[in-house]
């Protein structure tokens, strides 16, 4: 990762193109070694390598994305470059604040000691590696939502909802509130044809843990329309207050945070797209049975 980092030296900001041809020029890969695929065959290693290591030092800040596939060097960045270690790893990365709290520190399953390789069955690997791919996933989804405007940020709450099965899986039975006249509510989603049950939605891009009393404005906002169910969802956290809160409700009021969002975005396969899957098996011992 330190090599690519040293691509940012000369100020300017950089394609994600310009920046697997610079670790081609920088690590003299060959035109072979550049069709070397990963195990899925859908990709070039290098490419992998390039994007997971972009990945990384963007959950760091040590670099930023002011536009779509475009990166440039941060401050914070230009420190490390300064005086730059050996090489930057994991372990590296993991004493910034920014590296830990979007990689979901309590999730984190890295293998940071080859000892531990060791010990680990193929079964076990597997497990923890795809693990720690669905938690990097669910990192690069939130940062990709950060960048959205509060307005599609409903929009995509809606979208969610549908596809996991609330108003019947039909778009048309969810919309976004008109902007100035949502009245502590965000999203209507009908749960019948007729209407007859509506789910109401609050959908919080905060980058702050949302609180007892955000939760009770609106409640307060569902009894104003009578209803009986609600959900609230937000980029970031609740509070503990907010939580016991909700449990102790007359109404059905539902908090889904940041990471729940992000993992029922890829159960539900919203905002993302197959990578790759691979078959695991076993002998079958019932084949080999000779009558």
């Amino acid at each position: 990762m330190l090599p690519l980092l040293k691509t940012f030296q000369d100020g300017k900001e950089k394609t994600s193109k310009e920046l697997r041809e610079e670790m081609v020029s920088h690590f003299n890969i060959s035109e072979d070694e550049q069709n070397e695929k990963i195990p899925s065959g859908k990709q070039p290693l290098y490419y992998n390598r390039v994007a997971w290591a972009i990945a990384y030092l963007k959950m760091a800040d040590l670099i930023s994305s002011p536009a779509r596939a475009v990166y440039a060097i941060t401050e914070e960045g230009k420190k490390v470059l300064e005086k730059p270690p050996e090489k930057i790893t994991i372990v590296f990365l993991k004493q910034f604040d920014s590296f830990s709290k979007n990689r979901n520190p309590e999730k984190d399953t890295e293998l940071d000691d080859t000892n531990q390789i060791v010990e680990k069955t193929p079964d076990e690997l597997i497990e923890i590696g795809y693990k720690q791919i669905r938690n990097e996933l669910s990192s690069q989804l939130l940062n990709q939502i950060r960048d959205c405007s509060p307005y599609f940020f409903e929009k995509l709450v809606l979208d969610l909802l549908i596809k996991m099965g609330y108003g019947g899986s039909e778009m048309a039975n969810g919309e976004v509130t008109p902007k100035g006249s949502d009245e502590g509510i965000d999203g209507i989603i009908k749960e019948d044809k007729l209407g007859l049950d509506k789910i109401y939605i609050q959908a919080k891009k905060w980058g702050n843990c949302v609180g007892r009393p955000e939760i009770q404005k609106f409640v307060g906002a569902l009894q104003g329309k009578r209803a009986k169910k609600g959900i609230f969802i937000t980029m970031s956290s609740f509070s503990r207050e907010a939580l016991e809160y909700a449990d102790n409700l007359d109404v059905s009021v539902i908090l889904i945070d940041g990471n729940k969002l992000a993992n029922y975005m890829i159960e539900n396969e919203l905002g993302v797209s197959l990578k790759q899957s691979y078959r695991i098996y076993n002998v079958d011992t019932d084949y080999f049975i000779e009558e």
